[in-house]
């Protein structure tokens, strides 16, 4: 079975990060994770990732939808 990996994690924490300096840190940890796995895992990563980026996005477009379509109600 593939290990998972908790992008959710990684996605709040850059999202609470204080400054630039503190998200690139955190940007760096993931690359330094990927970095360190077997190549036989990277594409599982890369998969893993890809499917929490566009889970992300659809939900990011829902809440703008509904944002925007509440305040054209006003």
């Amino acid at each position: 079975m593939p290990m998972q990996y908790d992008f959710r994690k990684y996605h709040y924490k850059s999202i609470n990060a204080a400054t630039d300096e503190e998200r690139a840190a955190i940007n760096q940890e993931l690359k330094d994770m990927y970095g360190s796995l077997p190549d036989t895992e990277k594409e599982e990563f890369n998969r893993q990732l890809q499917v929490f980026l566009a889970k992300e996005m659809g939900r990011l477009k829902s809440d703008y939808e509904s944002v925007k379509g509440g305040l054209g109600d006003n």
